[in-house]
This record gives C-alpha cells, sequence and structure tokens, in this order.
C-alpha cells in the first residue's frame, strides 16, 4: 500500500526535512564527507527553527544493567523523525537495518535516510512498524 493510501505520519515534516536536504544538496553537490553535510543541515534546521537534537545517544539495559556500547543517531528531529546522514554510493540493507535500530531504540515511528553521494540526492523513508 502507497503512503497516498494510508495515514502520513507527520507528513508536513517529513516534507520540510526531505525539503532541507536537498537544497543542502543543491548548494554543496555530491560527493563531500557525512560530517559536512551534517553540519549544513544543522544550520538549516536553526535557521528554520525546527527542533532537533543532533548526536542523540542511545543506550540499551539488559537485566537492569546498561550494556556498554552505546548508538548515536545522527538527528532526531521534530522530536520523533530519526534522520542518518549517509555519503555512499547507495543506501544498502545495513544503512537501513541500523536506522530501524534507532527507531526501535528511540520508539520513533518514522525514520528517513538521505545519501549526499549521488547527482540527486536519495532518500528513503522507513515506518516503524
Amino acid at each position: 500500500m502507497s503512503d497516498s493510501n494510508e495515514y502520513y505520519y507527520k507528513k508536513n515534516e517529513n516534507y520540510k526535512i526531505v525539503g532541507i536536504c536537498m537544497e543542502v544538496h543543491r548548494l554543496l553537490g555530491p560527493g563531500l564527507l557525512e560530517i559536512v553535510y551534517k553540519d549544513a543541515l544543522e544550520v538549516e534546521f536553526k535557521n528554520n527553527r525546527i527542533p532537533y537534537q543532533r548526536e542523540k545517544e542511545f543506550s540499551i539495559e539488559y537485566k537492569g544493567v546498561i550494556l556498554p556500547h552505546k548508538f548515536y543517531a545522527d538527528f532526531i528531529v521534530y522530536d520523533d523523525i530519526i534522520l542518518e546522514v549517509k555519503s555512499v554510493k547507495e543506501i544498502c540493507n545495513e544503512h537501513l537495518a541500523q536506522t530501524l535500530n534507532y527507531m526501535k531504540l528511540a520508539d520513533t515511528p518514522v525514520g528517513i535516510i538521505a545519501n549526499f553521494q549521488n547527482k540527486s540526492l536519495i532518500h528513503k523513508r522507513l515506518i516503524n512498524s
């Protein structure tokens, strides 16, 4: 079923995030390191007064013990949308699994992967079901 036939969680916010990613890609172009795009996105989020957290840390508790490994989502935007920034040839299953992992840890319904490596911005929207 396509998004047009079902409820689209935070539709306007999703469009705004992707639009900002497109603006950053248009101005910087492809081929830079992820950190450059993250820095530019942070400028755009601030300029547009969009609430976000960068490099949000997540821990996992197991039987009352906090496990030593931490996870860091690139951004949480509008309080509950994960945004993962990539600069790779193509988005692969590992990137999808990583974003789904962050979505589960953050208990968020939506994740976006934005890949800045190609001539055009490539983005995928993931739903936590």
